[in-house]
């Protein structure tokens, strides 16, 4: 076992998570957000899971989403009842958001306004038109959930919202949406100075199109200086190689991240193939302990067991947390 070297929703259903034009915007108490990010396969969401039951342990009123679309917190915490979000216990949710949750919540806030621009261009039925933009463009789906957690964060429901991702590349995809709006605009009044209005609410396409774009930059804006982001990653050599340019991508559009956790790390226990296994990774260990030095650097132990249900969890997040006692 290794410890921390700390260095400073699928039928048409209507959702149940609190909606966010009821909102009370006095929040006296700021939500904390935090954003899990990384390539598949490194633990992310086991990492994130361990870190809401930790925080609920706490006291905190936590809500856990999953926006990843082969989503495993059901898994993971072990639930069967098809509530949404799910109660594991008095203070911990959890919500796995789908394609469908996802077009209905599209449709609820900006469905209409976005098929105005686009059947202004192309003869396209709304139903097939919010079922492509939710199914083929993930950068899109990503842009969405990053507005609706943004102002779940202000309903005043929960302490801590914990958002475990899509692999990394999708919200690197989310990342590009302002500039991509902002060339788009720069070319916009010779593509739609003929249509000047929508279809359905007749308001012109430009502006439409402008408001799209300050929503979008409202949301890079809130990732950048409300959100905290951890990245999770484990001792190889390409998880490792991958991590100069994911730091690089997020430094680009002044996503700072607060902590990096190393999952699965290995330690020798007599078995020959461990000793082996952790002489392997100690280069990379050495090598992000050496680089990111100014972030917080967790290890997270690799497990002889799956790591599902509240007391294998509870033991990932005393990895976590190793300062307090996770109460299960």
């Amino acid at each position: 076992m290794v410890g921390q070297r700390t260095l400073d929703p699928l039928a048409k259903v209507r959702i149940l998570l609190p909606q966010p034009d009821n909102m009370k915007q006095n929040n006296p108490q700021k939500c904390q957000l935090i954003m899990f990010s990384g390539k598949g396969g490194v633990g992310k969401t086991t990492s994130a899971a361990a870190t809401a039951l930790h925080h609920s342990s706490l006291g905190q009123r936590t809500l856990i989403i999953s926006t990843d679309a082969t989503p495993s917190l059901s898994h993971i915490f072990e639930i069967q009842n098809g509530q949404k979000p799910a109660k594991v216990r008095d203070a911990l949710h959890v919500a796995e958001l789908g394609v469908e949750e996802v077009r209905e919540m599209w449709d609820r806030k900006f469905g209409k306004e976005v098929y105005a621009v686009f059947s202004a261009i192309v003869a396209i039925e709304y139903e097939d038109f919010v079922a492509f933009m939710t199914s083929l463009l993930p950068g899109l789906f990503d842009e969405f959930m990053v507005d609706y957690i943004r102002e779940l964060g202000l309903s005043n429901k929960y302490d801590v919202i914990i958002w475990d991702t899509a692999p990394l590349g999708q919200t690197l995809t989310l990342l590009e949406t302002p500039s991509m709006l902002k060339e788009h605009l720069r070319m916009a009044p010779r593509i739609y100075s003929r249509l000047k209005a929508g279809r359905d609410s007749r308001e012109p396409i430009i502006n439409i199109i402008r408001r799209w774009q300050k929503l979008s930059t409202e949301n890079i804006a809130f990732l950048r200086n409300e959100v905290g982001f951890t990245l999770v990653t484990i001792p190889e050599a390409l998880a490792v190689n991958q991590l100069e340019g994911v730091f690089c991508e997020l430094d680009r559009y002044g996503i700072k991240v607060q902590q990096l956790i190393i999952n699965n790390v290995v330690k020798a226990e007599g078995s020959a193939f461990l000793t082996s296994k952790a002489a392997q990774q100690k280069k990379y260990l050495d090598a992000i302990h050496d680089k990111y030095q100014n972030l917080t650097l967790v290890e997270v132990p690799l497990f002889p067991y799956e790591i599902k249900g509240l007391e294998r969890l509870g033991e990932v997040a005393g990895k976590l947390f190793p300062e307090h006692a996770t109460a299960i």
